[in-house]
């Protein structure tokens, strides 16, 4: 049959990438490399949060013009977590075997997608990190340089797990390992969704590596990042921390 891959998008406001986004990914499918890794199917979830910029139009468009490869999830409320638990929850009524989250303004490269389905086989979770050797970020501010490596060391030393980057939005999950949670649980509304997601499936026992790869800054569009997400996450790792040690582990 094949290997089966649905690739997950969250956005807000992502009109000038989108489209580029979509068309690059769904040609992936056609490339030899996909072909030799078993890949069957590649089909694309966009999870819009209201974009006022036309982002969740432009996505029914994509679907039209791409009918049984394109879904469109329209939301009213905002935020990266929940997104992604929206998405999450309608992968797992499909018949498909990784799904693969990633941001939609190419920050993450679909490129390295051939990637992360060449260690599928092998984990439970594929994590992109430009922390792993040979990984690397592009262009940023010093502030938010810092900012993210911080918060990767913040994880490690409050979850207690030596993840080199725990908060990229870039990663393979298997289905079998997205189901065995119960995001109705979940605690994160924002960014910190990788993070609280991964350490979830790591304290069941699933299994994980790391492959390096490079962050590009976005070319179009403005970053969803605020300052108050360092708060969020940082109070989300010491729940998760806390919580864990209650239940003995």
């Amino acid at each position: 049959m094949g290997m089966k891959l649905l690739v997950l998008l969250p956005t807000y406001n992502e009109k000038d990438n989108l489209e580029r986004m979509v068309n690059t990914v769904l040609h992936l499918g056609e490339r030899p490399a996909m072909g030799r890794l078993g890949v069957a199917a590649v089909r694309v979830v966009v999870v819009d949060d209201d974009s006022p910029d036309g982002t969740g139009e432009l996505a029914d468009q994509l679907s039209q013009r791409n009918p049984g490869s394109v879904h469109v999830i329209h939301r009213k409320e905002r935020g990266r977590g929940t997104a992604g638990i929206a998405g999450f929850k309608y992968a797992l009524t499909q018949d498909v075997d990784c799904i693969i989250e990633m941001d939609a303004d190419f920050s993450h490269n679909p490129a390295d997608i051939p990637r992360f389905l060449a260690k599928a086989g092998s984990c439970d979770v594929v994590i992109g990190s430009r922390y792993a050797p040979g990984g690397h970020s592009g262009k940023r501010s010093v502030i938010r340089h810092l900012i993210s490596r911080g918060a990767s060391l913040y994880a490690r030393l409050v979850l207690g797990m030596s993840i080199k980057e725990w908060h990229g939005g870039y990663k393979c999950y298997s289905r079998s390992a997205l189901a065995s949670l119960d995001f109705d649980g979940f605690l994160s509304k924002g960014y910190s969704i990788g993070m609280e997601t991964l350490y979830r499936l790591l304290k069941l026992g699933f299994s994980y590596e790391e492959i390096p790869i490079t962050f590009q800054e976005r070319a179009r569009g403005e970053s969803k990042f605020r300052p108050r997400e360092v708060l969020d996450y940082a109070r989300v790792a010491l729940q998760l921390r806390c919580s864990g040690k209650r239940d003995g582990r």
